[in-house]
């Protein structure tokens, strides 16, 4: 029985990397029945391979025409499909969303990539740092020196992944009240741009000047920054409003009248000086004893190791270990009805026989399926 928000929706998942991947375990983790199709033989599963949890595979030869006949009739029955491919390969394939629809017309469609389905640079390939680089947010993130990419968290998964699960969701909202499914056209370099609304509305206003590290959330600001301590580890200081910044000065035993004004932008570089010299002066710990939980809006910069065993993750349970990996718990948290890890990462084809029963295929549709060799 599976545990969560989303117990009972109905998913195909389209092997894919990265955001698909990530997308479908957001929904597994709260309780989506999420059938991913495998590539036939492609894979033996890994516990360390995180965004691939809590699901069940079902493997198949696509280029065999009783398993594109499996995945329509998969689609029949679900809420929900998301695929990860360059735009025309799923219909080269014969399961675009016109035949999917025409199957199952309350189904919710959902395609996952960079560009988009249509555009100049739809079906040039890409990554992460591309996607986010013609939104204006990877030339904002970075040193002074250089914009540097910010992991894929940006592109891939933030406005990737996050935007084609609440994209799906609200599909299927529509789908139920109305009857009427749709294809979801989830481009990562859209997403991207999307999360960069509050930083255009600063361009907009005169907030934000162009040029890294010389904005109030760049690093630019002395009192919303980075600094290395006595140890070589390092601390984050966010504080912004004039309260917090009281406090800092207080904490850090800075009565230097410079530092009263704190929005003077040409004062900035000088004040981040003087109080990178003060913060080097104690190790981070010495700092955590110091201003831990207090409001100067303060958290030591923590490594993978040390993110896990840091009190307050401790605390919420905030990463858990699954076959010997630690990995970050579900989120987010549902008072009602908590999600769950459904499950280990499966190993391809590990759950042909139990899937697709559960999914409405009799046994000897399933002995049939293998000896076209559609199935292992």
């Amino acid at each position: 029985m599976r545990q969560g928000p989303l117990a009972g929706l109905k998913v195909v998942e389209f092997a894919g990397i990265g955001p698909g991947p990530f997308c479908g375990m957001l929904l597994s983790d709260l309780g989506a029945d999420v059938v991913r199709v495998d590539r036939k033989g492609q894979g033996k599963g890994s516990p360390s391979d995180i965004t691939s949890r809590g699901r069940r595979s079902v493997g198949l030869d696509l280029k065999n025409p009783a398993s594109i006949e499996t995945c329509l009739k998969l689609m029949e029955e679900a809420d929900a499909i998301l695929e990860g491919f360059r735009p025309g390969v799923m219909e080269r394939l014969g399961l675009g969303p016109d035949v999917a629809l025409k199957r199952n017309p309350k189904l919710v469609y959902g395609r996952m990539t960079g560009w988009g389905q249509f555009g100049p640079y739809a079906n040039a390939a890409g990554h992460d740092m591309n996607y986010i680089a013609i939104t204006g947010a990877l030339h904002a993130i970075g040193t002074s020196d250089k914009p540097i990419p910010p992991l894929n968290l940006v592109g891939d998964f933030g406005g990737g992944a996050l935007y084609l699960a609440f994209g799906l969701l609200a599909g299927v909202i529509h789908a139920r009240e109305t009857g009427q499914g749709q294809v979801i056209d989830c481009a990562m370099s859209d997403g991207a741009a999307s999360l960069m609304a509050m930083f255009y509305g600063f361009k907009a206003s005169g907030m934000w000047k162009e040029g890294r590290r010389s904005n109030l959330l760049d690093g630019g600001a002395h009192f919303y920054d980075t600094y290395q301590c006595a140890d070589g580890k390092w601390i984050s200081i966010g504080s912004i409003e004039p309260q917090f910044y009281a406090l800092l000065l207080e904490k850090t035993g800075i009565n230097d009248p410079d530092f009263a004004a704190q929005m003077d932008r040409g004062r900035w570089d000088s004040l981040r000086e003087k109080l990178g010299h003060v913060i080097a002066q104690k190790t981070q710990a010495e700092w955590c004893e110091i201003m831990d939980a207090t409001d100067v809006c303060f958290a030591p910069v923590l490594d993978l190791d040390e993110a896990p065993k840091h009190p307050h993750n401790v605390a919420r349970k905030t990463f858990v270990e699954l076959g010997g990996v630690v990995q970050p718990a579900p989120a987010p948290r549902f008072s009602a009805t908590p999600g769950a890890i459904q499950g280990p990462p499966p190993a391809v084809g590990a759950h042909d026989q139990q899937a697709l029963s559960d999914w409405g295929f009799t046994d000897a549709q399933i002995a049939e399926l293998r000896t076209a060799g559609a199935l292992a």
